[in-house]
């Protein structure tokens, strides 16, 4: 017997690419805090909170498998971790930090099995090469997407794609925020395959 998909996030963008799966699925916010630990790195924090969210809602879905992904973004070179913006000026101020510089953006996933308690992860760095920006573009940019809720400040799916010089990944969805290569992987480890063989 299947056990049903559960989407632990309140992420519109997680969902849209979830429904890509053509899967059926039940989504709920997980409300955990998101509070960076002192002195803890990208990918053991986004791990962390991919963990949390999943097992946040165990018990409210005590026989499912429970999807949980984090992301966080880094700059080249750097340790301090990008978060989302909230606001134009902030999201003016990461893009100006961004400008020709690279950033990886680590993804975390998780698939937890709420009835067994087992917990399947993998991690995913998708890098982005910006292009040198004017504050211009960067104004005009934020004026017409409004990404404040995205990591990065910006939405690589819609316009956000002409700020940037070339990526490199294996994945382009865990830019977005939910690696579904990796995700596939995982579910057919589970006995769900997208294409029903």
């Amino acid at each position: 017997m299947t056990l049903p998909l559960v989407l632990a996030s309140s992420s519109v963008y997680r969902r849209m690419l979830l429904q890509r799966l053509q899967l059926p699925f039940v989504w709920a916010s997980p409300d955990i805090d998101e509070t960076p630990l002192a002195n803890e790195n990208v990918q053991t924090m986004t791990l962390r909170l991919a963990t949390a969210k999943a097992q946040a809602l165990a018990a409210k879905y005590p026989d499912a498998l429970i999807i949980g992904s984090d992301q966080a973004c880094v700059l080249a070179g750097e340790t301090t971790i990008m978060g989302k913006p909230g606001s134009f000026e902030k999201a003016r101020e990461q893009l100006l930090a961004c400008s020709g510089r690279s950033v990886s953006f680590h993804t975390s996933l998780v698939l937890l099995n709420s009835h067994t308690g087992n917990c399947q992860s993998s991690h995913d760095v998708f890098t982005v090469m910006f292009r040198s920006l004017s504050d211009t573009e960067i104004c005009r940019y934020l004026e017409l997407e409004q990404p404040y809720d995205c990591a990065g400040s910006f939405k690589a799916e819609a316009l956000g794609i002409a700020l940037f010089e070339r990526m490199e990944g294996n994945d382009f969805h865990s830019l977005i925020g939910l690696p579904l290569i990796s995700l596939c992987h995982l579910l057919r480890a589970n006995g769900i395959d997208p294409l029903g063989t």
